[in-house]
């Protein structure tokens, strides 16, 4: 079973997507909550490409690598990537009030689904959040 989340931004597909793929964005909003951050990302997107973000606690109590590796990409529409063991799909579609992008994902088996489900979600947020800032 995947776990799913989605946002809408009204914001052009071009800029949503550029902000979800290009490394400094993905800097500015990859973090579920105020005291962490992302301190390194990168991306080579395309199919069999890499990417990775290294997220921090800003105390510098805790910290991890998101990585993996792009499976299929369609241009302002869909990523598809595995990490770990696990998949995960992107898909950004447009409609008359911006963009809806929704992630679907494995779950993993240390965390509670809603946990999980959470957290993610808390991401897409603040993703959301730093698009639409950038339309202003």
């Amino acid at each position: 079973m995947k776990i799913t989340v989605t946002t809408s931004i009204a914001a052009p597909l071009a800029e949503v997507w550029r902000a979800y793929t290009t490394p400094d964005d993905i800097k500015a909003w990859n973090a579920a909550s105020p005291d962490w951050h992302t301190t390194h990302a990168e991306v080579d997107l395309r199919v069999g490409g890499k990417f990775s973000s290294r997220m921090e606690a800003k105390d510098g109590s805790f910290g991890f690598d998101f990585a993996g590796e792009y499976t299929k990409l369609i241009p302002q529409q869909h990523i598809e990537y595995v990490f770990g063991e696990r998949r995960a799909t992107v898909d950004f579609t447009e409609g008359s009030d911006g963009v809806v992008v929704k992630i679907s994902f494995d779950p993993e088996s240390t965390h509670p689904e809603d946990q999980q489900r959470a957290g993610w979600q808390a991401i897409l947020d603040n993703f959301a959040k730093y698009v639409s800032e950038q339309q202003k």
